[in-house]
Parts: C-alpha cells; sequence; structure tokens
C-alpha cells in the first residue's frame, strides 16, 4: 500500500539589519513572513520552522538563528528554506 506524498518540509528565515530599517515596511519581519507564508501556500509547502536574526547584518554568519537552521538541515527537519531574496542569506 502506498502513502499519500507528504509536502515538502519548509523552513522560513527572516533577517532583517540595522540598515534595512530605513527602506521601511518592505523590508520587515512581519512583511518578509507575510510573503513566505503566502508563498508556501501557494506551492504546497508545509511552513515547519521560522528562523528570525533580527538586527543582524548579513556580513555575519554566526546569526544565532542562521546556526540554529544550519544544525536542523543537518539533522534532516527541514527540506528546503524559503527566503525573500538572497541578501536575507547573507551578503558579500
Amino acid at each position: 500500500m502506498s502513502h499519500p506524498p507528504t509536502a515538502p518540509r519548509a523552513a522560513l528565515y527572516l533577517r532583517l539589519s540595522r540598515d534595512d530599517e530605513k527602506h521601511g515596511e518592505s523590508e520587515s519581519i512581519a512583511n518578509q513572513r507575510r510573503l513566505l507564508t503566502g508563498y508556501a501556500a501557494a506551492h504546497g509547502y508545509t511552513v515547519a520552522a521560522e528562523y528570525a536574526d533580527d538586527g543582524w547584518s548579513g556580513t555575519r554568519f554566526d546569526r544565532p538563528q542562521f546556526q540554529k537552521m544550519l544544525r536542523e538541515i543537518g539533522e534532516k527537519r527541514i527540506d528546503l528554506i524559503l527566503v525573500k531574496d538572497l541578501s536575507r542569506l547573507g551578503r558579500d
């Protein structure tokens, strides 16, 4: 007997640096969450986790939630990561 396919488990990664705050609501954590949650729903992904580094520069990769996300990827808790744009993951 076959099992129905399960939806891919998505993680939302949200980041806002102090410089991003100058650009207003479009870069906010709440707006990123809203966009990514809608995208996940439209594409049949289950949101299994959310990681948010508020106030952290994208040039630093020692961000606490970023590091937690990497660990959980290694533990196979999530299948894919959704970000508003690649600059949310990192810069430079």
